[in-house]
């Protein structure tokens, strides 16, 4: 009476991540030593799909932490010890070129004209309304709610403005430099301004021209006080 033959199993090794593969090096679930006869190759193909998933997750989170590393170090041999946020800056930059971009990419699809060169009477009005808008946004007590989630008050400053500085840490603390900051914030407002006046030209030339008249305002009512305090000497 002839016995049968016995079912062989699958040969396995142990491949340079450390997880089992069949013979034909597709990986299978660590915990998984042998496999009964009766799986079927497409069994077998189903675990080293999912495995190899893992295995491309965890591959993912380690070039991600490689690059995390990358900043740190840069960072610390770039601020010498002093706290400056390197990482958060440069997330800054990635955000605003994508926000350049955007605004490209509408001018694009509008198919608008570019000018050859812009008018004088435009430009003076967007910086000043680039300038008066910068100084409302990132220093008006007015304004200090929208700025609040990010910033922490220090003190009063210039007449109807406060000095905040960022709290918190990453995406918090980058966002409470910039609202904080006119000087970054202008970078911004002028790529809005320059976008917006392609598109909708004399919706802008409208708002710039108002801002433009609240800085002549403004300005006019710092000269009259300076007068009346040099009169009361």
């Amino acid at each position: 009476m002839c016995r049968g033959r016995r079912a062989r199993r699958p040969e396995f090794r142990r491949s340079a991540v450390g997880a089992f593969s069949d013979a034909s090096g597709g990986y299978l679930v660590r915990r998984l030593a042998w496999v009964d006869p009766p799986l079927r190759r497409e069994g077998l193909r189903h675990a080293s799909v999912e495995v190899a998933v893992v295995q491309d997750s965890r591959e993912k989170g380690t070039g991600v932490r490689r690059i995390k590393g990358v900043f740190r170090r840069a960072g610390r041999a770039y601020s010498s010890g002093e706290e400056h946020r390197l990482g958060g800056h440069a997330g800054a930059v990635a955000a605003f070129g994508a926000y350049t971009t955007a605004w490209g990419a509408a001018v694009r699809l509008r198919k608008t004209p570019l000018p050859e060169r812009p008018e004088p009477w435009d430009v003076l009005f967007a910086a000043a309304a680039t300038f008066r808008l910068g100084r409302l946004l990132s220093k008006g007590s007015v304004t200090s709610p929208l700025r609040a989630p990010f910033t922490r008050y220090e003190e009063a400053s210039g007449p109807a403005e406060v000095n905040e500085s960022p709290r918190g840490n990453g995406v918090r603390a980058t966002v409470g430099e910039l609202v904080t900051c006119p000087f970054c914030l202008s970078v911004w407002l002028t790529t809005t301004v320059t976008g917006a006046a392609l598109l909708w030209p004399k919706a802008t030339r409208t708002v710039t021209g108002g801002l433009s008249v609240l800085a002549a305002a403004d300005a006019m009512q710092l000269g009259y006080d300076c007068l009346m305090q040099k009169n009361a000497e």
